[in-house]
């Protein structure tokens, strides 16, 4: 058994091990960001879908497409925290902690850009401009957000505290 896999099985249930602040990569910042802009893209398209197809206005749409980012969000975090034998409550704590302020900062620029995107809000499911304002609002995201999850990681934060749970 790897030293690593020894130190992840012999923490105490409960006690999660601390972060190690650090140098941080790029290629470990956006790592980080794609897996929460998964969890937020799942959402946020699922949303935008469910409230395009509702005919529902700007404001609920948005609301919906943020609340399921989050919930997406968080769920990808909570699973493998889970498979890796984290008890309910740490894993929860974690899954705050790993994914709040990506999903904050994320839900900010991508909602933000689909409402500065003239017709976005209102073009249709079959509309070019729909998935095309979305696919950019998710991009320019993606590169706001590595930067910010590459300093909050580099401080001990964000995805560094469940680091330790990957195998």
């Amino acid at each position: 058994m790897s030293e690593q896999h020894h130190q992840h099985m012999s923490h105490p249930e409960g006690h999660e091990p601390a972060a190690q602040p650090g140098k941080v990569s790029w290629s470990t910042a956006a790592s980080a960001t794609l897996h929460c802009l998964t969890g937020c893209a799942i959402g946020e398209i699922l949303g935008l879908v469910i409230a395009t197809a509702l005919g529902w206005s700007t404001a609920p749409s948005i609301a919906v497409a943020v609340v399921l980012a989050f919930f997406f969000g968080y769920l990808l975090t909570l699973l493998p925290l889970r498979r890796a034998g984290v008890n309910w409550s740490t894993a929860i704590k974690l899954a705050l902690a790993a994914d709040t302020v990506s999903i904050i900062v994320m839900e900010i620029v991508d909602n933000g850009v689909m409402l500065i995107i003239p017709g976005a809000m209102n073009a249709t499911l079959t509309s070019g401009l729909f998935w095309g304002a979305l696919a950019l609002s998710l991009l320019v995201a993606f590169l706001i957000t590595t930067p910010v999850n590459k300093w909050i990681i580099g401080r001990g934060k964000g995805h560094a505290v469940v680091h330790a749970y990957h195998h």
